[in-house]
């Protein structure tokens, strides 16, 4: 399992828009194989600034399945209008728990 870090810059004034946005749009990603879960996350202290952890089976689930799908391109029009600068995507892997 890996954890996709996605950093949202959400363009100011448009927080709520956003979420709804995303509200609608979270069922494309949920449908892709090797899915396991999100949440999406607001900064307190910089209100347009979102945190979204998106949890999939392998980093190939999300960077070819997903990436590569029709799907994403209906998630990234959905979405992608909204963040300025564009976010930013990084993955991660557990090196330990407690």
């Amino acid at each position: 399992m890996i954890t996709e870090h996605a950093m949202l810059p959400v363009i100011p004034g448009r927080e709520e828009e956003f979420e709804a946005a995303f509200a609608a749009a979270k069922h494309i990603i949920a449908a892709s194989p090797g899915f396991g879960g999100l949440t999406l996350s607001r900064c307190l202290e910089r209100p347009s600034a979102y945190l979204l952890l998106v949890q999939w089976g392998t980093l190939e689930n999300h960077e070819v399945g997903f990436r590569g799908s029709p799907a994403y391109d209906d998630w990234r029009a959905a979405l992608h209008h909204f963040y300025d600068p564009a976010a930013t995507v990084e993955h991660y892997e557990v090196v330990t728990t407690d």
